[in-house]
């Protein structure tokens, strides 16, 4: 029997309000197909019940997200504007479930994008504006157990934490060149490249991001946010943690959860 998208988008939207873990009997039960349907649909959700899409976040853009999380392919989730928070933000850690962290590039697109053709050339053009960003993250289930299921999950999005942006011009518009310097509690834990995103940089995420979201009749539209994808692994959030991450040339975004 065909799979009822909206009757599973209704039953994971009722965990999501009740703030539970992903229900077993939906899983391994989705294709990666079926997963983006069902996102879809718990995002029609959300605005219609008020909220505004910001964007979008991609994820398993980095070999050392993917081998963490044994997969092996790129993902998207939405982001909403109710998820956004400025740098310095204070979390309730009990309010969070089992929830990490995750080290990007916040970009701001400033012409539409409508795959399934975009060019790197198109994006660079595109792509107005990056801010330092953290992206916060529920692990509400298990991204190498069930990838689909994590998928109509929203990809784990829970929350975005952003910096001043900063305006991309011939300088700064080669993504592969910046870096980040990740401290936690006041020690540094890791430096990471630019690089490390799709092995050439987060312009190429966008790239990827514009063409897959053709295939559903999505266009990347100009204004909106995204979340390029982690230049590291995604680190565990304790309660008490600091978290401060420099991006050069970009600035520096701050997290507490008390």
């Amino acid at each position: 029997m065909a799979l009822d998208i909206e009757q599973t988008a209704e039953s994971l939207w009722r965990e999501m309000q009740n703030r539970r873990h992903m229900p077993a009997e939906w899983q391994k039960k989705l294709t990666m197909d079926q997963a983006y349907a069902v996102q879809l649909a718990i995002l029609r959700r959300h605005v219609e019940k008020g909220d505004r899409q910001a964007g979008w976040k991609i994820g398993l853009t980095a070999a050392a997200m993917r081998a963490q999380q044994n997969v092996f392919e790129p993902c998207f989730g939405f982001l909403l504007e109710s998820g956004h928070r400025e740098t310095g933000h204070v979390f309730k850690h009990e309010e969070l479930i089992d929830p990490g962290f995750e080290n990007e590039l916040c970009l701001t697109i400033g012409r539409d994008l409508k795959g399934p053709n975009i060019t790197i050339e198109d994006v660079a053009a595109a792509v107005s504006h990056a801010a330092p960003a953290l992206e916060i993250v529920e692990r509400r289930g298990n991204f190498a157990l069930d990838l689909p299921l994590s998928m109509a999950d929203n990809a784990q999005q829970k929350a975005f934490v952003t910096g001043p942006s900063v305006a991309l011009a011939d300088s700064n518009r080669d993504l592969a060149l910046a870096s980040v310097s990740v401290t936690i509690n006041g020690t540094l834990r890791e430096t990471a490249p630019g690089a490390a995103v799709m092995e050439k940089g987060a312009l190429y995420s966008i790239q990827w991001l514009a063409n897959k979201l053709a295939e559903f009749d999505l266009t990347l539209k100009a204004g909106m946010r995204v979340m390029s994808g982690s230049f590291t692994k995604q680190y565990p959030i304790e309660k008490g943690d600091r978290i401060s991450s420099a991006f050069k040339p970009f600035g520096t975004v701050e997290a507490s959860f008390l």
